[in-house]
C-alpha cells in the first residue's frame, strides 16, 4: 500500500479526500509565467495543454490553416488565455518546428506575435497494421502564442465602402511594415508566408506578425536564397519565387503588396498592364474612399490628409507588387513613402481633393526644376554659338 502511495504522488494525484495535487501546484506555476510578458518560451507538458482546452475540444476551436488547428488554452483564473496550435500529423517535420521555435524564442517587437511556449513529445505505442501490431512513434507538436482577441486580418476585410474605419487599416498598414522591417533588418529575416490569415490582431487593433514555419534566416552576407521547393500561397508568392525559387526580402514587398491591395479594397485584384491601368485603379480607389469618408461625422485626421494618405498607400501597393523585384522598394522606404503623409489632428470638415499620385513609370521623367535648368542651359549655349557665327567674318578681314 505504501508503494502505492508513492506511486501516485509521483503521478500527481493523491489518495487524501481534498488534498491538493502536487501537479496542480505545477499548472499554477506554468500559468503564472503565462501571465508574465518578460517570461521566457517554455516547454510545456501536453497534460497541461490537454487541461487548459478541454482535451482539445472543438468547443475551444479558434481556426483550422494548412498546418494545423488553432484552440483557446483558457487559464484556470478564467481572466487570461493562450492560442495552443496543434500541429497536423502530416506536418510534423521537426526542421520546421524545430526553425519556428529557434527562431520565435528571440523575436520581441510589437507587431511579431509573442511565442510563450511548445509542446514536442513522443512516445512508441503498439498499432496494430493487418494481422500484427508494431511498435510506433507517436509524436506529438504544438505552438502557443499570446491570445489575439480579434482574430487574424482576414477576419476584417471588406471593400472601401464598409468595414474598418480608414484611419484603422492606415495603422494596421503601418504596424505589418514596422514588424516586417525589424525582421528583415534586425533579424535578417524573411517570412516568405505573409498573407492576412498569419496577421493577427490584439483588442486594440494593433496587427502582429506570426506563422515563421516557412521563414528563413540569411547570413550576414546573404541577401537571397534559390530553393527548389516553392511553399507558400497562390496569390501573396512573388513571380521570381514561382519561376525560379528566389527566396529575398524582396518576395515579402511583393506579398505586402497584395496585403495592401487587399485591405484597401476587400480584393486582391490590382493591374498588371499599363501606367494607365495603374492610374485608373488608383483613381477609382481613392475615388471610392473619398465617398465614404465625406460621409463620416468624425475623421481622426483632415479629409484631405486622409485621402493623401489613401492615395499614397495604394500608390505604394502598386509598387510593392511590380514583377521585376530590383524595382520594388525597401521595407523602410515603404515606411517613408506612409509617414511622408501624417496627422493626428482630429477634423470633421471638408476640402479639396489632393492631386492624384500613381506609381512612376519605368524611366522617370526629370523634375520641373531640373528641367527648367537644362533649358537655360541650352538657350545659353545656343545663343552663344550663334554670336561665334556672327563674329567669324569679322576674324579674316
Amino acid at each position: 500500500m505504501d508503494a502505492y502511495r508513492a506511486y501516485l504522488r509521483e503521478m500527481g494525484t493523491s489518495t487524501s479526500p481534498g488534498a491538493r495535487s502536487p501537479r496542480s501546484d505545477v499548472f499554477d506555476e506554468l500559468e503564472a509565467l503565462l501571465q508574465d510578458p518578460c517570461a521566457m518560451p517554455m516547454c510545456l507538458p501536453m497534460d497541461f495543454l490537454e487541461s487548459i482546452t478541454g482535451n482539445f475540444s472543438e468547443v475551444q476551436e479558434l481556426g483550422r490553416g494548412g498546418y494545423g488547428v488553432v484552440y483557446k488554452g483558457l487559464l484556470r483564473n478564467g481572466k487570461a488565455a493562450i492560442a495552443v496550435k496543434k500541429l497536423y500529423d502530416t506536418h510534423l517535420e521537426d526542421g520546421q518546428f524545430q526553425n519556428e521555435v529557434t527562431y520565435l524564442i528571440g523575436l520581441r517587437h510589437r507587431n511579431i506575435v509573442r511565442l510563450v511556449g511548445y509542446c514536442a513529445e513522443s512516445r512508441w505505442e503498439a498499432t496494430k497494421v493487418g494481422n500484427r501490431y508494431v511498435m510506433a512513434e507517436v509524436r506529438k507538436r504544438l505552438l502557443c502564442f499570446e491570445y489575439m482577441n480579434n482574430k487574424s486580418l482576414n477576419k476584417h476585410l471588406s471593400a472601401e465602402s464598409c468595414g474598418l474605419e480608414w484611419h484603422v487599416r492606415h495603422e494596421i498598414i503601418k504596424g505589418i511594415c514596422r514588424g516586417l522591417h525589424y525582421l528583415h533588418t534586425d533579424c535578417n529575416m524573411v517570412h516568405m508566408d505573409l498573407k492576412p490569415e498569419n496577421i493577427l490582431l490584439d483588442d486594440k487593433m494593433v496587427p502582429k506578425i506570426s506563422d515563421f514555419g516557412m521563414s528563413r534566416l540569411f547570413g550576414q552576407q546573404q541577401s537571397q536564397i534559390v530553393t527548389q521547393s516553392r511553399g507558400g500561397t497562390r496569390g501573396y508568392m512573388a513571380p521570381e519565387y514561382i519561376d525560379k525559387g528566389l527566396i529575398s526580402a524582396k518576395a515579402d514587398i511583393f506579398s505586402l503588396g497584395v496585403i495592401i491591395m487587399e485591405l484597401m479594397t476587400g480584393s486582391r485584384d490590382y493591374p498588371w498592364g499599363s501606367e494607365a491601368d495603374s492610374r485608373h485603379f488608383v483613381e477609382t480607389v481613392t475615388r471610392n474612399w473619398r465617398r465614404r469618408l465625406e460621409k463620416a461625422e468624425q475623421l481622426h485626421t483632415p479629409l484631405d490628409t486622409a485621402i493623401q494618405q489613401v492615395n499614397e498607400c495604394i500608390s505604394t501597393g502598386l509598387r510593392c507588387v511590380d514583377p521585376d523585384p530590383k524595382t520594388r522598394p525597401a521595407v523602410w522606404d515603404v515606411i517613408q513613402m506612409l509617414d511622408a503623409v501624417e496627422s493626428t489632428e482630429p477634423c470633421s470638415g471638408t476640402s479639396k481633393a489632393p492631386p492624384i499620385r500613381t506609381p512612376p513609370a519605368a524611366a522617370t521623367a526629370p523634375t520641373t526644376q531640373s528641367s527648367m535648368i537644362t533649358a537655360m542651359r541650352v538657350v545659353y549655349i545656343g545663343a552663344l554659338t550663334f554670336n561665334l557665327y556672327l563674329l567669324l567674318p569679322l576674324l579674316f578681314v
